[in-house]
């Protein structure tokens, strides 16, 4: 649960320079990156349950 905490502080820091700077062009890059991500992390999870159905 301590990563949750790390990860909400890095966000908001990342919210905070973008707003700061006025660096909107960042944010859809970094969600898309945070997508990719989060894509990639449950596809490999699952990728041995779906090979055992064929």
């Amino acid at each position: 649960m301590k990563i949750f905490k790390h990860i909400g502080k890095l966000l908001r820091d990342f919210w905070g320079f973008a707003w700061q700077n006025k660096a909107w062009w960042m944010i859809p890059i970094a969600i898309m990156l945070l997508l990719l991500t989060l894509f990639i992390v449950v596809g490999s999870t699952i990728a041995p349950y779906i090979y055992t159905l064929f």
